[in-house]
């Protein structure tokens, strides 16, 4: 089993979980980020003041997935979240030794 976090802009969240859901991916866990890369914050006005803004809004994603639909998971992101500007996010995959449902005790690929 494998953990993807996405880090994605969020006005492309409702496109990435829709063809998420396309592809036969069920469940995933959205949480509203802040962070900062290359694109290292902006400069914003308000009442005619300019101050900086050093980290930006973003909406990270995790999917908990077999093995078998890794490819079909980074595939969809990636080509779904692409704006082709600097600021489209990262994905992370992480390795995960088991799960296990709380109310049920189903384990490994059963309880996801």
């Amino acid at each position: 089993m494998k953990l993807v976090s996405a880090i994605i802009k969020p006005f492309k969240l409702q496109e990435v979980r829709e063809a998420l859901v396309d592809a036969g991916i069920e469940g995933l866990t959205i949480s509203e980020v802040k962070g900062y890369g290359r694109q290292k914050g902006h400069t914003e006005m308000y009442r005619g003041a300019e101050y900086s803004v050093d980290t930006l809004p973003k909406i990270k994603l995790d999917i908990l997935v077999e093995d078998g639909n890794l490819d079909t998971v980074t595939d969809v992101i990636s080509k779904t979240a692409n704006t082709g500007k600097i600021g489209d996010g990262k994905i992370f995959i992480t390795s995960i030794d088991d799960v296990i449902r709380i109310r049920t005790g189903e384990t490994g690929g059963e309880a996801i």
